[in-house]
């Protein structure tokens, strides 16, 4: 039976054996940790400063050219999601809708998971019911509560579709539009104005009843 000395004496072979060996990889390992956390505290602190700037020089822009150097200078930051933004409604107020929705892509293609990506699909509906392109407009909201069923956006969408549905006679849709809006999102600011909607909507015909057939003569 191996004495408590002999096993001491195993275990501080073994280890130095298991050292001797494999010292190199360990040695390279603990260097990769140690760089490792040196590069990501260097990283946070120039992400905190990066986006530092890009908030002052937002801060101050004021004209198409200067929402785009934020852009430009400072992609991938909060900054430069907002520019995308104030770009788009700039040139929506001059009527450049257009243009305006290429920036409201943009943003989306950048910032897919943006808190505000359904505000910017609405600004595209709302640039293609300007641009007369209604159907386009009607498709682009409904895609919007069909992928966003919970945003803040879905039902503001949802009433948005309602005087489209309504100009090409789609009457029972947009009878629909306004019950789920009452149903689904009760605590909307849109609520009363869906109940509005749906008391001016011609209520549905009656079914028809069928027939009977006669009966048969003896």
């Amino acid at each position: 039976m191996a004495t408590v000395s002999q096993l001491t004496h195993d275990s501080a072979l073994e280890t130095s054996f298991f050292w001797d060996q494999y010292k190199i990889p360990i040695i390279i390992a603990v260097i990769v940790l140690l760089l490792g956390g040196l590069g990501f505290a260097g990283y946070q602190a120039y992400s905190h400063h990066r986006g530092s700037e890009a908030a002052a020089q937002l801060a101050a822009a004021r004209t198409p050219q200067e929402f785009q150097q934020v852009i430009d200078q400072y992609s991938g930051t909060d900054a430069a999601a907002s520019a995308y933004l104030l770009l788009a409604e700039q040139q929506r107020n001059e009527k450049k809708y257009t243009d305006a929705n290429a920036t409201f892509h943009k943003f989306i293609d950048a910032f897919p998971k943006h808190e505000l990506v359904t505000t910017a699909w609405m600004g595209v509906a709302a640039n293609l019911i300007s641009l007369g392109k209604n159907d386009e407009a009607l498709s682009t909201y409904q895609r919007l509560v069909a992928e966003y069923p919970q945003s803040f956006n879905a039902p503001l969408a949802l009433l948005a579709e309602v005087p489209l549905l309504k100009a090409n006679g789609r009457t029972d849709e947009a009878r629909r539009a306004c019950e789920t809006i009452i149903s689904q999102y009760r605590q909307s600011i849109v609520v009363s104005e869906a109940l509005r909607e749906l008391q001016q909507l011609p209520m549905p015909a009656a079914p028809v009843p069928k027939s009977q057939p006669s009966p048969a003569k003896k």
